[in-house]
């Protein structure tokens, strides 16, 4: 009899050591997944951005965005009430372009216009959780704010005029040049951010909608325009 009880203690102790080890392991696991991801593609996206930016120092095309249609990168986004910094806009939205902890615009299923198109709709993804996050706070955003895009010669200034916090991931209708499900009939040129949602889940979409209010030409020292001085 006492040696069946013993037999269950160690039988129930090698479980609990299974289980603190299982637990460590996916404890490992969330740490790498939404911090050391977060870490290793910030290190990625501001080495290509520092790369994009000496190209334009050096006096790269003064074309615009999509003459600037390069592999590193074809500008940066600001958006004050993500708190996000500057993020690093690439072509296509790719696993290699979000997990490098950029922006990236559509190529597919529709494909994006970019901002110095007549009209249009500037559609753009990023990761909201791990992988830099760069679109972690998008539910701060609200009417109103100021979604900036920094070309090489120009600032194109954005306000936000709708979101729709949960959609379909299926729902690409969201990208259409005119937005119709944002409330806008008439073709312009509008930009659109979509990232995953709930947090930590790739379950829906979370979308936000922004209309073009007026372009800045870019300066000799690149002061940013008021909405980033503010």
């Amino acid at each position: 009899m006492a040696r069946a009880r013993n037999r269950i203690a160690g039988i129930i102790s090698v479980f609990g050591e299974l289980l603190i080890t299982a637990g460590l392991i996916l404890g490992l696991f969330v740490v790498y997944s939404l911090w050391w991801t977060n870490v290793i593609a910030d290190r990625a996206a501001h080495k290509e951005g520092a790369k994009v930016r000496d190209q334009w120092a050096a006096g790269g095309t003064t074309a615009g965005p999509g003459a600037l249609d390069i592999k590193g990168g074809i500008g940066f986004l600001h958006v004050p009430a993500m708190d996000n910094g500057e993020v690093l806009v690439k072509k296509g939205t790719d696993t290699e372009v979000l997990n490098g902890g950029a922006a990236g615009y559509y190529t597919e299923p529709l494909k994006s216009a970019l901002p110095q198109d007549k009209q249009g709709n500037f559609t753009l993804a990023a990761h909201r959780d791990g992988h830099g996050a760069k679109f972690h706070n998008i539910h701060k955003l609200k009417n109103g704010d100021p979604i900036v895009f920094e070309s090489r010669d120009t600032w194109y200034i954005y306000k936000v005029y709708d979101t729709l916090p949960e959609t379909t991931k299926y729902n690409v209708d969201v990208l259409q040049p005119v937005p119709k499900e944002s409330g806008k009939s008439k073709p312009g040129r509008y930009i659109t951010l979509t990232t995953c949602t709930p947090m930590y889940t790739s379950d829906f979409r979370y979308i936000v909608w922004g209309e073009l209010v007026r372009t800045e030409k870019v300066d000799a020292k690149r002061t940013p325009p008021a909405e980033l001085r503010s």
